[in-house]
């Protein structure tokens, strides 16, 4: 592969669209990931704490 090709091979690569398609997929699921996992942590901890609102109640 002649220099002239490589540089027009590296050209044709930057100016593609897919490239940046898939890193703002990767940057959304990151975000998707995150939001969840807060979601989830929240939704443990409120229900830890109705549980022993509620085992604290029962024995007492």
């Amino acid at each position: 592969m002649s220099r002239s090709n490589v540089w027009r091979s590296i050209r044709h690569f930057m100016l593609e669209e897919d490239g940046p398609t898939a890193v703002e997929y990767a940057v959304m699921l990151a975000m998707i990931i995150v939001v969840a996992s807060v979601g989830i942590n929240i939704l443990v901890t409120e229900t830890s704490n109705s549980l022993n609102h509620s085992s604290d109640a029962i024995a007492n």
